[in-house]
């Protein structure tokens, strides 16, 4: 809705979250009541329905509240495969558009944050071109000619960030509990840490400017480029680079080819950032990028960046590798080593570790080329493996900076199937990963990063 009013009161904000973690908790409280005097086909029916009632009403809190609530929403509506696909539908809702601040009121933030605001834009429309969780996007001209986007906070919202994190720390644990029962606390303190971040424009700014370099002999890939003289902590002002939407790119309308062409770049952006710079792009939301006709895609948004520690890296390296060449029988070691074990250090199941491999190793077959999407069911056979794989697997521990690993690779796990993209992604996989992998420098134990998990109580 344009020209809604934001609110700002920490009052507002907590009675706002603390009612929503209430009605929710009681609609699970429930559905657990009622699941007792029902079975079968009628009790999984009753239990999808309270599941997208309960991710209707999030959906719909977090979006009008922006800031940590709203981005906190996003983040776990990227996780597709580990949520039932309804309740994944109904929280996608966060990635769309969100209610638009009024333009006088975005007009007095960046006139207070740019002194010489006159002086450096020619134009700029306070009416909002997109509008986002933190702040909203605004074209405009600069004074040189230069067509520009500029990110502008939403007022007092770094306060409101920091007293939402509190509230959202419990609406997060209830979220999760609808599907698993995890120890949500080290997740949710990476997390937080990753909020606090994005809230410093020059620390996105910065980023940019370090992808840039670190990708200036890539041509197809193309990053904006920051206008300093416009830009502060609460702007960000970068020279307008415009391509094809994510939903046009992915439609009818361009030839498949070009779509395997974006989805290559894609792909190798994301093994680059792991294996080469470990410096990984972690906000895998598709209306991050744009899409040109040449082959090219266009990355937009560098709020979300991960610093990859070079052991971890090594462990992702060694399991993709093992992955490839068909060495499952090395998989246990080396998830042990990365810092996914059982208590005192045993490694997993192996019976765990097969059921996974046999259902993602087509991805990384020698031929023919593998097509992401070809298996709509896929991401549901991976979350019932894991259902089942958690009563051999209980107190696993995993190292939390693996989080935004693991949300930024299977985000584009399903940014790939979005473009139906067919390609050899075993040659690209033994490319980026080999290297490392084969460096004999293996994953350390990470025991410093761990997080313990609890085994779900399974319907």
């Amino acid at each position: 809705m344009a020209g809604a009013k934001l609110n700002t009161s920490s009052v507002g904000r907590f009675v706002t979250l603390g009612g929503l973690a209430g009605r929710v908790a009681a609609s699970v409280v429930g559905n657990q009541v009622l699941e007792l005097v029902r079975s079968g086909p009628a009790r999984q029916i009753r239990r999808t329905e309270n599941l997208v009632r309960n991710a209707g009403r999030i959906a719909e809190t977090l979006g009008e509240l922006k800031g940590a609530a709203m981005k906190v929403g996003q983040m776990l509506s990227l996780h597709e495969g580990l949520l039932p696909p309804e309740v994944a539908e109904v929280l996608r809702s966060l990635q769309r558009e969100a209610p638009r601040v009024p333009a006088e009121v975005m007009e007095d933030e960046i006139r207070g944050s740019l002194e010489n605001f006159d002086e450096l834009f020619e134009r700029l429309d306070f009416e909002a071109f997109a509008a986002a969780s933190i702040g909203q996007v605004h074209l405009g001209v600069l004074r040189d000619g230069r067509p520009v986007a500029v990110k502008i906070k939403y007022p007092l919202i770094d306060e409101i960030v920091k007293a939402d994190l509190a509230n959202l720390r419990r609406v997060v644990h209830l979220l999760v509990s609808l599907v698993f029962d995890l120890d949500v606390e080290p997740i949710w303190r990476e997390v937080r840490d990753r909020l606090l971040e994005e809230l410093d424009y020059t620390h996105e700014a910065a980023n940019m400017r370090r992808m840039a370099e670190l990708h200036r002999d890539v041509p197809e890939l193309v990053i904006p480029r920051v206008v300093t003289e416009a830009s502060t902590r609460d702007v960000l002002t970068m020279e307008l680079v415009e391509g094809l939407p994510p939903e046009v790119a992915c439609s009818p309308a361009y030839d498949q080819s070009l779509r395997d062409a974006w989805a290559r770049v894609l792909f190798e952006f994301q093994l680059r950032g792991l294996f080469v710079h470990r410096f990984l792009h972690a906000d895998p939301n598709l209306a991050n990028f744009a899409f040109l006709d040449d082959g090219r895609v266009i990355v937009y948004d560098f709020g979300c960046v991960k610093e990859v520690p070079a052991d971890l890296a090594a462990g992702y390296a060694e399991l993709l590798v093992a992955a490839v060449e068909g060495n499952r029988s090395a998989l246990p070691d080396i998830f042990r080593r990365l810092g996914v074990y059982k208590a005192g250090g045993l490694p997993l199941p192996s019976e765990v570790v097969d059921e996974y491999f046999e259902v993602l190793s087509p991805v990384l077959r020698a031929t023919p080329p593998y097509t992401f999407g070809e298996d709509p069911e896929l991401y549901q056979r991976v979350l019932d493996i894991s259902l089942r794989s958690w009563t051999e697997a209980t107190d696993v521990r995993f190292p939390k900076d693996a989080i935004f690993i693991d949300r930024s690779l299977g985000g584009h796990f399903g940014n790939l199937s979005k473009l139906r993209a067919t390609g050899r992604w075993r040659d690209l996989v033994l490319q980026f990963a080999g290297p490392v992998a084969h460096s004999g420098n293996p994953a350390g134990s990470n025991r410093e990063r761990e997080t313990p998990a609890r085994r779900p109580d399974l319907p």
